[in-house]
């Protein structure tokens, strides 16, 4: 099959502005509005059994999904809203409540002793329960893919919402596909796959390959159906969203929501001159920053790469660093819970907690691509999948994994990374088997490591002595 569906006509290359309309032309707010408008119309008002939207990272997905979800409740359409994880069911059960306090709710929930945000016990419109049948009647009703998966014996759904669709597997699609008569799939192409336990080559290129993510298998059988896609980021800010487009969105570009201008971080203490303090001051200036370690093949958790990453954020917080945007005219400080740690593996996520915790540090969040989906920070610090690797691993080249270490910020990320990328890359050429009836994922991750790495070495602070 051909590596990906032709650009969209009219769409901008690189981030930037439509063919032929100048940057200055660009009304984000409008180009969103449009394509909201389009996506409501087909889902309340088309014939398709299905609708697909795209969504680069921080394009309002979830905002998307609630106003949907309100609307078709407005228009007497029962509805269920189908989920990945309970953190992602509570937070839509929260959102609509705050959007709509009146609208009745019902969170299906597991029956294990802790199974939901005890915040939901204090919205008076939501009603909570382990069986279907008890939340029969409630204009919404929001679970997990997995919990869906054991419903039976209720009376279909006319409406269905599947929130992060390319994240939700085939076959868990299948299982919850009698629950409902239409739906409206929403979801970031870009990020990690489906995750699966057991290897899943023999499927590989089969209509009914499990392990393939609700979309594609989607459209693999039904490629008529109506899909958009949403053009504009307003989480990343205008330094990053070009980069992140070309590298991982080359098929569907977007634009940021923002311009140059229109944020700033910046910090209350002047530098020391220090490596930690240049690169945040190249982060917070440029939008990225790369503090490189010397060459060296290292362990997974490099106790150097380690400790540069949690002075890096020690650094941060004792300047006092300050986060202004279009959310409000006064500067908002940068906390600890804003600033973010990614990581490849466990391992190194409690190594960075740990190492953090020696210079005082408690509340910043630490953890893998896997855990930081969805979430957003001021400032996020990177520790590069192939710092001090020996070799370059189809693990550590996924292209979504990379995708979400580099666009979970508003302001600056840095990234830090032991020097030999590129020559490691040169050395390890992609070697992925091509299988037949698999679309190929383009850019491979080969080609964006390199890609990003390229933009990222533009904003090299050398650290030596680590």
């Amino acid at each position: 099959m051909l590596p990906g569906p032709p650009r969209v006509p009219g769409a901008a290359p690189s981030g930037g502005a439509p063919d032929g309309v100048a940057d200055r032309a660009f009304d984000a707010a409008a180009a969103a509005a449009r394509a909201t408008e389009a996506i409501l119309a087909d889902t309340l008002h088309g014939t398709s059994r299905g609708v697909v939207v795209d969504s680069p990272p921080g394009a309002g997905k979830s905002t998307l999904v609630v106003r949907a979800a309100r609307e078709l409740a407005a228009a007497g359409h029962p509805l269920m809203v189908i989920a990945q994880t309970n953190a992602q069911v509570d937070d839509l059960v929260l959102r609509l409540a705050e959007k709509d306090p009146e609208l009745p709710v019902g969170r299906l929930h597991s029956s294990d002793p802790d199974p939901y945000d005890k915040a939901l016990d204090d919205l008076p419109s939501v009603r909570k329960s382990a069986k279907a049948a008890d939340l029969v009647g409630q204009d919404v009703v929001i679970s997990t893919a997995a919990k869906w998966a054991h419903v039976r014996g209720v009376e279909p759904w006319s409406h269905a919402i599947v929130d992060e669709a390319y994240q939700m597997r085939s076959d868990a699609l299948l299982a919850v596909a009698g629950l409902f008569e239409r739906a409206l799939f929403v979801g970031d192409p870009g990020q990690l796959d489906p995750f699966a336990i057991v290897g899943a080559d023999q499927w590989a290129g089969l209509s009914y390959d499990p392990s393939a993510s609700a979309v594609s298998t989607l459209l693999s059988h039904n490629p008529d159906l109506p899909q958009h896609r949403l053009p504009v980021s307003w989480r990343l800010p205008a330094s990053a969203a070009p980069l992140v487009s070309d590298a991982f969105y080359p098929y569907t570009p977007f634009r940021s929501g923002t311009g140059p201008e229109d944020r700033l971080l910046s910090f209350g203490v002047a530098s020391d001159g220090s490596a930690y303090d240049r690169v945040v001051d190249e982060a917070a200036a440029s939008g990225w920053g790369l503090l490189e370690l010397p060459a060296r093949h290292t362990p997974r958790t490099d106790p150097e790469a380690v400790r540069a990453v949690a002075r890096v954020v020690r650094r941060a917080l004792d300047r006092g660093g300050a986060a202004t945007s279009m959310r409000g005219a006064e500067p908002t400080p940068v906390t600890a819970d804003r600033i973010a740690v990614g990581t490849a593996h466990r391992d190194q996520a409690a190594a960075i907690r740990a190492a953090l915790a020696e210079l005082g540090v408690h509340d910043v969040t630490v953890d893998t691509a896997n855990r930081l989906q969805g979430r957003e920070f001021d400032l996020t610090v990177v520790l590069h999948p192939l710092s001090g690797r020996p070799d370059a691993t189809a693990f550590h080249l996924e292209t979504g994994r990379l995708c979400v270490l580099a666009s979970r910020h508003r302001h600056a990320c840095v990234v830090v990374c032991r020097a030999g990328v590129a020559d490691l890359l040169d050395d390890h050429p992609s070697t992925e088997p091509v299988q037949l009836g698999v679309q190929v994922k383009f850019p491979d991750g080969w080609e964006a490591m390199m890609s990003t790495w390229d933009q990222w070495s533009s904003h090299r602070v050398p650290l030596r002595g680590a």
